[in-house]
């Protein structure tokens, strides 16, 4: 399995993992791994009336999650959230754009609202 093969199937367990930690959490998945034309949405949740558009991050350590998300990265997952947003929020909900980091035999982090200033 060439390099970019294996980090490929380290994306998808990672993103089925973040999928789970958000069930366990009260979270009800409505979409995995949404391509659109302004890019991918790992996963989008609902809990009540907030909808999340997630960025999933998975790394062999937890120091390298540090470095896993960018300011660029989040202007991309919220271009692709705003081009589906209709389908999936209604008027009233919240919208939000996290991002789930994950690291082997580390509790995930969920940054809320990771936009947000």
């Amino acid at each position: 399995m060439n390099q970019r093969a294996r980090r490929e199937a380290q994306g998808r367990r990672g993103e089925a993992l973040a999928a789970w930690y958000l069930r366990l959490t009260g979270w009800r998945i409505l979409a995995r791994r949404l391509k659109t034309p302004r890019g991918e949405i790992d996963i989008i949740a609902r809990r009540g009336r907030t909808v999340i558009f997630v960025e999933v991050k998975w790394r062999r350590s937890a120091e390298l999650l540090e470095q896993a998300i960018d300011p660029w990265r989040l202007r991309r997952v919220a271009a692709a959230a705003e081009a589906v947003a209709h389908r999936h929020a209604g008027a009233n909900d919240i919208v939000r754009i996290d991002v789930l980091l994950l690291a082997p035999w580390r509790f995930p982090r969920h940054l809320e609202n990771a936009l947000a200033p």
